[in-house]
């Protein structure tokens, strides 16, 4: 009896799906809980399991088609992997005896190049001959053995290349290539799209000087690292933290419009923009005013490999009342994020360059960092604006104010 694979059931904010990856083919045993196929939707890729052992049978939906909540996407037949291991064997076999058995004469060989087939495993029936008569020449099984070592380690950098990676073309060359573009791409198109139509979005500019945090990161890098089980300290958590402060300072940075009401909200959820192969994601620290940097960086460590793996989750890509996006990873110097709807705000870190500063009357050389956050004016005016960046800024050149909450 056929047991149906069907598309998982996707939340309220999401249509449908699209079948990004088979990983199987008609035919190929299964396991319970096996991965056979991704699912990738606005937000994230879903993971679709086997739900018993046996045999992939027909496919309904192939890569690219659209699919909705639970919908039939192929099924398992009866059968055992120990069942379909020899028959999938038995193919090759049967391939390679079948010009024998046609009778098909073995082709005209030097002594020499039989012998370096033989050696090398090459089936001198599948050597091209470029001698007289089209003779195999000892040159010919060469040629065929540099090509049988190259396959191999041509195969993994193949397998490495990120789904969405952009095509390399030589110097000189006029062709073009035509891909689609993935659903989480086109989800963020269209959002930031929406977020300039809709919204009167502004941007204002501000720079910290990073000295203190950079001198308490170097001091109790190593110490923090070892008191929290191999959690390694950053700059995000600094940033996370004086913005959360902010937050409960200025509610209205923290707050939506939702028609024509605001929504303020009690609690920090902050975003933390996360490039991937498939895109740019955003998934969320809940109740980050109450997390300790050590946690913070923790949940961003975690957030980036699940990123990179394709292991987010819908709920952690849900929500989030105001995001953090560091392009300073980069190397950007300044950029104007856009805001991220319903959000009113984002906060932009930049590259921490050495620069000439005045102090006290004499020039130092400080390590600096541009910062930028891009809010809706509707309801944050320009005021609350740059006094909340003057905060975050303040907050991190003294961060023992953090600590003091002063």
């Amino acid at each position: 009896m056929a047991i149906e694979i069907k598309a998982p059931t996707f939340p309220e904010s999401v249509a449908d799906g699209t079948v990004a990856t088979w990983h199987k083919k008609p035919g190929d045993a299964v396991k319970r809980d096996d991965l056979i196929v991704d699912i990738e939707t606005d937000k994230v890729v879903l993971e679709v399991l086997a739900t018993a052992d046996g045999v992939l049978g027909a496919i309904v939906k192939n890569e690219g088609d659209t699919v909705l909540s639970d919908e039939v996407l192929g099924s398992i037949g009866e059968g055992s992997a120990a069942a379909a291991a020899p028959a999938a064997a038995a193919a090759p076999a049967a391939a390679a005896a079948a010009p024998a058995e046609a009778g098909e004469e073995d082709p005209v060989a030097a002594p020499a190049a039989r012998k370096l087939a033989e050696e090398n495993g090459i089936n001198i029936a599948s050597v091209a001959g470029t001698g007289k008569g089209g003779r195999v020449t000892k040159e010919d099984v060469v040629a065929a053995v540099a090509a049988k070592k190259a396959a191999p380690a041509a195969a993994p950098a193949k397998a490495a290349a990120p789904a969405a990676a952009a095509p390399v073309f030589a110097a000189g060359d006029r062709i073009e290539k035509r891909v689609p573009m993935t659903r989480v791409r086109a989800t963020v198109a269209k959002r930031l799209v929406e977020a300039q139509s809709n919204m009167a979005m502004l941007t204002t500019f501000n720079e910290v000087d990073m000295t203190e945090v950079m001198a308490l990161r170097s001091k109790y890098k190593d110490l923090f690292e070892k008191s929290h089980n191999g959690v390694r300290l950053g700059f995000m958590s600094f940033f996370v933290k004086a913005a959360t402060e902010a937050l409960k300072r200025f509610p209205a940075v923290n707050a939506s419009i939702d028609g024509g009401d605001i929504v303020y909200h009690g609690y920090a959820d902050v975003g933390v923009a996360v490039s991937s192969d498939r895109g740019l994601v955003v998934p969320v620290l809940r109740n980050a005013e109450l997390m300790s940097l050590a946690e913070i960086e923790g949940g961003i460590a975690t957030f980036g490999k699940k990123a990179r793996d394709g292991k987010l989750s819908m709920d952690e890509m849900t929500g989030g009342t105001f995001t953090i996006t560091n392009g300073g990873t980069f190397g950007s110097m300044m950029s104007t994020p856009i805001v991220n709807p319903p959000q009113a705000a984002i906060l932009g870190m930049h590259n921490i360059l050495q620069r000439p500063m005045a102090i006290n009357g004499q020039v130092v050389i400080r390590p600096m960092m541009y910062l930028a956050l891009s809010y809706d004016h509707r309801l944050i005016d320009g005021k609350e604006a740059v006094t909340f960046l003057v905060t975050i800024k303040n907050l991190l050149e003294d961060p023992a104010r953090l600590l003091l909450d002063i």
